[in-house]
């Protein structure tokens, strides 16, 4: 699946398609560059979501911790992005995350692949010509 996102007024509607387009699937790897939109994208997701507390990148953190205020759901957002090695992704319990079935969405995977679930869903940001967005949501790995 492709969602085009031609500009930040057009994120909350492209939120709401890609939640429509999670199915039953809780683990979701960002994959783009930096500045690509990730960030920005998952927090318009956990707002479609339903949940207000301030959302912000968990670069320094590694997680943070979400819940819906209308379902009461459960929001894990990872950014890996400082992690120099796996034994630090072991040691923060990763597998309670993961497998909890709780959303898990979480950016740079690339740097814990071999530790992501079977069952993870690649997201793909790329920028396009004219600062617009391409999102592509591949099935589970």
């Amino acid at each position: 699946m492709e969602i085009n996102i031609q500009s930040l007024e057009q994120i909350q509607d492209a939120a709401r398609r890609f939640i429509e387009a999670m199915g039953d699937n809780t683990v979701f790897a960002f994959y783009g560059k930096m500045g690509a939109g990730k960030t920005t994208f998952i927090k318009a997701v956990c707002e479609a979501l339903g949940v207000t507390d301030v959302i912000t990148s968990p670069t320094f953190a590694i997680v943070n911790e979400y819940r819906s205020d209308t379902t009461g759901e459960l929001i894990y957002h990872f950014d890996f992005y400082r992690i120099k090695k796996l034994e630090e992704v072991y040691d923060m319990g990763y597998e309670d995350y993961f497998y909890s079935g709780a959303l898990c969405f979480i950016e740079w995977p690339e740097l814990i692949d071999d530790l992501l679930p079977g069952n993870a869903v690649k997201v793909t940001i790329e920028e396009t010509e004219g600062g617009s967005r391409r999102l592509t949501l591949d099935e589970a790995r």
